[in-house]
């Protein structure tokens, strides 16, 4: 995800907080509780991407909650502090209209407008909300031109990223993060475009993470897939890449449809591009299509529209692209239908 540290909220700067940063010990996640928030860690994210259908009419859509701890008033007694902000995107791809709607929110915690449970995944963002109960998740989400009205239901086992949940993001051992997913979510619920309504079903991927920090000095961005299977398994991998477009750091993880689990070492995830997209609106070019080698096969991933670039300079800074993809084996086959990320080609992501 992006979150940049030089966004502005009421004249205090992310770029003035505390940085202390340390190697993440190995740990047990436990659920519920680790589906809520972790206040004590600078960086957190709750991320849902999908892809649904109403009759013949087919999107993608995106929502990401973030939290962001502030060293520097952690010491202050005044409820008015902003000891956490929280900040959200939603998106909405509209493949058959060939257009990306897109919102965002940003807030201090507290006062009823903003918070995030530390007990569960309960999670408030002004007029955003995302929660839990049992294995199923609701998000409402009501935006400018756009609307999504969600409930997601778990059909697998959580898959716990890099080693038992610590996933390692950098040479260094303090850039890691404490990270699950889960695949395969049985989606429903309606998605309105324009006072239009669609009701919609399809099949969705959550992604939480927290972290004291996660990027390297010399990376820049990174290129990230989460890719569900059209056989019931799912795929991750990512690279984090310098200025010269090399690797600093990979990984990911493929999970079988018999849930059969591998998790990648480094140097085992290869990113290629081989289709460049030019962003009219930032002139910022992008892969939009990419050979992936794995150890679980190579793969083409293709965007199924060039545009969907994310402009969230409002609330976290940055402009980054992610959209709705397909998944290619290497016979050329349709495998799977996901989200690809990409961060830091307009210019270098800092958090």
């Amino acid at each position: 995800m992006t979150l940049r540290r030089d966004v502005l909220l009421g004249g205090i700067s992310l770029a003035a907080f505390g940085n202390t940063a340390y190697a993440l010990p190995a740990k047990t996640l436990s659920f519920p509780r680790d589906r809520g928030s972790h206040p004590d860690f600078k960086t957190e994210w709750w991320y849902i991407t999908g892809h649904c259908a109403s009759g013949n009419r087919e999107f993608g859509f995106q929502l990401t909650f973030f939290r962001s701890r502030v060293d520097s008033t952690q010491g202050m007694a005044s409820k008015f502090a902003a000891k956490q902000l929280m900040f959200a995107h939603a998106a909405v791809t509209d493949v058959q209209g060939k257009k990306l709607w897109h919102d965002q929110r940003i807030s201090r915690d507290g006062f009823g407008v903003a918070f995030a449970s530390e007990t569960d995944m309960a999670i408030k963002l002004r007029d955003w909300t995302l929660q839990a109960d049992g294995k199923r998740y609701t998000a409402t989400l009501p935006a400018s031109d756009f609307g999504l009205k969600l409930q997601f239901t778990e059909t697998q086992a959580v898959l716990l990223q890099g080693k038992n949940g610590l996933s390692r993001k950098g040479p260094d051992e303090k850039q890691a993060s404490y990270y699950y997913s889960q695949p395969q979510l049985a989606t429903t619920g309606s998605l309105v475009l324009q006072g239009k309504t669609f009701e919609i079903s399809g099949t969705a991927w959550l992604d939480h993470e927290w972290s004291q920090e996660i990027l390297a000095p010399a990376a820049v961005g990174w290129d990230w897939i989460g890719m569900n299977m059209l056989d019931g398994g799912a795929l991750t991998a990512f690279h984090l890449r310098d200025k010269a477009g090399g690797a600093v750091w990979d990984g990911g993880s493929f999970r079988s449809a018999n849930q059969t689990l591998r998790i990648f070492s480094r140097g085992e995830v290869m990113f290629k591009p081989t289709r460049l997209w030019k962003s009219p609106i930032t002139q910022t070019s992008y892969p939009v299509e990419w050979t992936v080698r794995t150890p679980a096969d190579t793969f083409t991933v293709k965007a199924v529209m060039d545009n969907q670039e994310l402009d969230s300079r409002q609330s976290t800074g940055a402009i980054y692209w992610e959209g709705l993809s397909e998944l290619l084996d290497n016979n050329g086959k349709k495998v799977g239908m996901g989200y690809l990320e990409m961060t830091g080609y307009g210019q270098p992501l800092r958090m």
